[in-house]
């Protein structure tokens, strides 16, 4: 509600410097007729604005119809101050815009809602001076009722102007503000902070999670120029319904996953077909507390996919991903299975691996790992002889049995035996 220049309305004639001197002054001190009745038409344009938008009322801001009103009430005592030629007030008036736009951001309140708002208070002005040419038409006359129509309306433009800018900026802080502390929080969960309670109260408020709400933790592994294999994973994951939230740290894209329905397969088979490099994820049994575990399994579910890319489930490789946990531990079990025929030439070690990790997947069965691997079954009796002798093992022990069969998982034989990638 700033002060344009006065200037003829269209189709009328000109007038001289002095006229619209003399116009101006009049339109201004039809406008101060208003002055007094400044907070009862706030008043009425508050209650006009939250019967007519009853959204305004959902914002998250304590006592949203009072600070309504407050703001109103400024709004109109300022924009009538101005318009009724008080001096040095527009900088004061662009100030309430710009402090309004902030707010309004602030409060979460659409920004639809507040061009509203403006829209309506100019035009009850409008029409309470209209009113007021009414009841005495010595106020102002025709003429000059149109010409301060036209400023009334222009200066909602600036009012726009001001206020969308003031709006915009504080919306992209705010923005910036909750993806650095989503940021933090994920960081900090990474790092094993779920365990403190008060960390996990603040975590959930900034991730918008329920305490019932299940979560996970996906897992990438950026590749060697240090691009994630999932591009836009948001947009597969909100059309199965799941929440995420996403980082990048230590060579890996990861992301909190929260579900509302569905199963973590769901979440599998959206990602999947974005992936251009290795995924793990991994459920989070005890919720936040347990999402650091959860971190690393999912790395280590990563990390055990073979070949091209993919998305695995981590109970879905769990034999892998143990012996992927513990290099050290893994490699001296496998030399220890193992024993001699770890150090056989290599074609003949193959050979060998690949029949025992058969007949294991087969119950131990000769006759059942022959027909899978083409060769009669005395060839599979002959080579399990020779499977025995080197590794000192019996397959008919249950403990032998399993230190093998771990071994196979870590040399990758027993996925291809039992068919999972």
């Amino acid at each position: 509600m700033s002060e344009p220049e006065a200037e003829h309305a269209p189709g009328l004639p000109p007038v001289d410097r002095a006229s619209k001197q003399a116009d101006q002054l009049a339109i201004q001190a039809a406008w101060a007729t208003l002055l007094t009745r400044a907070d009862a038409i706030a008043d009425s344009i508050t209650l006009a604005l939250i019967e007519q938008e009853p959204a305004y009322l959902a914002s998250p801001a304590p006592d949203i119809a009072v600070e309504i009103r407050r703001s109103t009430r400024e709004h109109i005592r300022q924009g009538l101050h101005t318009l009724s030629g008080a001096p040095a007030e527009t900088d004061v008036t662009r100030e309430v815009w710009r402090r309004t736009g902030r707010e309004r951001a602030r409060q979460e309140i659409p920004m639809e809602l507040v061009l509203k708002a403006y829209t309506l208070g100019s035009r009850t002005l409008w029409e309470e001076l209209m009113l007021e040419r009414r009841r005495n038409s010595s106020v102002i006359d025709d003429r000059l009722l149109i010409i301060a129509g036209q400023q009334l309306w222009r200066a909602l433009d600036s009012q726009y102007e001001t206020l969308v800018d003031a709006y915009r900026r504080e919306s992209a802080r705010m923005q910036q503000r909750d993806l650095a502390n989503a940021l933090a929080v994920l960081d900090g969960l990474r790092t094993g902070r779920g365990g403190d309670p008060a960390f996990v109260l603040e975590a959930r408020a900034t991730l918008g999670l329920s305490p019932s709400q299940h979560v996970a933790c996906i897992v990438g592994l950026l590749d060697d120029h240090g691009e994630p294999p999932l591009p836009a994973p948001e947009d597969a994951l909100d059309q199965i319904g799941a929440v995420s939230h996403w980082n990048i740290r230590d060579g890996h894209q990861f992301a909190l996953v929260a579900l509302t329905r569905g199963s973590w397969k769901s979440v599998v088979d959206a990602l999947a077909p974005r992936a251009t490099g290795k995924v793990g994820l991994a459920h989070s049994p005890d919720g936040l507390a347990s999402f650091a575990a959860a971190y690393r399994l999912a790395s280590l579910t990563a990390e055990t996919i073979d070949g091209g890319p993919g998305v695995a489930l981590a109970t879905d490789r769990l034999p892998r991903v143990i012996m992927a946990a513990d290099a050290q531990s893994s490699e001296l079990l496998v030399h220890h299975a193992l024993g001699a025929m770890w150090t056989h030439p290599a074609p003949q070690r193959e050979t060998l691996l690949t029949t025992l990790a058969y007949v294991l997947a087969n119950d131990g069965s000769p006759t059942n790992a022959a027909k899978v691997l083409y060769c009669h079954r005395n060839t599979v009796i002959y080579r399990v002889r020779q499977i025995e002798e080197l590794t000192g093992r019996r397959l008919t022990d249950p403990q032998d049995r399993l230190l093998l069969t771990l071994a196979l998982v870590k040399t990758g034989h027993w996925a291809h035996a039992v068919g999972v990638d």
